[in-house]
């Protein structure tokens, strides 16, 4: 049984792991779960996709601020998640849950504590989210993506990386011209924002989009709630020469982003973890963007451990000005070395095998193989 939610970078990681117990033990029965929140709705559609019987409860946050909200959760909505989740545990008995982490998977997480159902946890920041800092006082291995986590204790943590679907390096350049209609008469810069879109990243790229479109070829992420807003804003101020190298696009789902990273010569991006071990395993230069807010700063210091591997650039949130972030971009492909040893840092950071080195370990956990 999987649990994990919250965001995308929760549940695509989960998908990669499914589909390497689905290669190790391809003739076994094996029946999979999810139980998590009932939102992003696009994510448990995809989970659907897997094959996975799907189950949802309630769940709430643990805000870490003073907020009304968080009485009406720790109250209500995380009780009877636990409730809920005791419930599915009697009915279906798993051998084990693997969780994710996130304001999703704690309920389940103490019901399997009550149970004692054995809980494996994967870690996919440098610095642990709340519910994973809790759940690892009796998960029985914890596998993390960044040397130095903070706070797991050494003797149950596994160094992995963070689990990406191997299809994912399976990227080609002609299909991406196909799909997005590309021209390839200037490097192409893919635009990444996370699952949902990044507002501010895209407010800054119409800030500049016509200098950037004269120098660039741009694939654009902009979120399923922002295209239609990134589309209509950009068809007032962009040139009428330059629209051929502008393509924006909703959401990549897994067929048109691996030809979009199959296709980048440099990838701009928030730095989750997710999107940076798919950035390093098919070795493209990138320029990371930490999301200022994030819990912990963990999309900072992520971007910190990757950019002290060589394999990227960063550009602080309240550095986001137009002279100086096209000076630096053009900076890069200017000095062709850059890009090549990002490139090569790139691919010595990433671990393509995190997927199936976790699936390795539950079968041997559970069927003892």
């Amino acid at each position: 049984m999987f649990t994990g939610g919250g965001t995308g970078g929760h549940i695509f990681p989960l998908i990669a792991i499914i589909r390497e117990l689905r290669r190790l033990l391809p003739s076994e029965e094996i029946e999979f779960f999810y139980l998590g929140p009932n939102k992003p709705e696009l994510e448990l559609i995809l989970l659907s996709q897997e094959g996975l019987n799907i189950k949802t409860i309630s769940s709430g946050k643990i805000r870490r601020y003073f907020s009304l909200e968080n009485l009406k959760d720790i109250l209500f909505k995380i009780p009877i998640g636990v409730l809920q989740s005791l419930f599915y545990l009697l009915r279906f008995r798993p051998a084990l849950i693997f969780s994710k982490g996130g304001y999703g998977s704690f309920p389940l997480s103490i019901s399997a504590l009550f149970s004692g159902i054995p809980v494996f946890l994967h870690e996919s920041d440098i610095t642990p989210g709340l519910a994973n800092r809790v759940v690892s006082k009796w998960a029985k291995k914890i596998f993390i993506s960044f040397q130095k986590t903070e706070y797991f204790p050494l003797k149950k943590t596994i160094l992995v990386g963070n689990p990406i679907k191997r299809e994912i390096l399976n990227g080609n350049k002609q299909r991406a011209k196909e799909i997005f209609n590309l021209t390839f008469e200037k490097p192409i810069i893919l635009i990444l924002g996370g699952s949902q879109g990044a507002q501010t990243i895209n407010d800054f790229i119409l800030r500049i989009l016509n200098e950037f479109l004269k120098d660039f070829e741009l694939i654009h992420q902009c979120g399923i709630t922002h295209l239609k807003s990134v589309k209509a804003e950009a068809q007032v101020i962009i040139e009428k020469e330059l629209e051929k190298y502008y393509h924006p696009i909703e959401f990549l789902g897994e067929e048109k982003l691996k030809h979009a990273l199959a296709s980048a010569d440099l990838i701009i991006s928030r730095a989750g973890s997710g999107a940076i071990f798919e950035i390093a395993a098919v070795g493209k230069p990138s320029i990371l963007i930490p999301l200022t807010k994030s819990a912990g700063n963990h999309q900072g210091k992520n971007a910190y451990r990757y950019f002290q591997a060589g394999a990227c650039q960063i550009i602080e949130e309240e550095n986001l000005k137009p002279n100086f972030f096209l000076e630096k971009v053009k900076y890069i492909f200017f000095h062709k070395e850059v890009l090549e040893k990002m490139r090569e840092n790139a691919l010595k950071f990433s671990k393509p095998e995190s997927a199936r080195i976790i699936a390795r370990e539950i079968l041997r956990y559970v069927i003892k193989i």
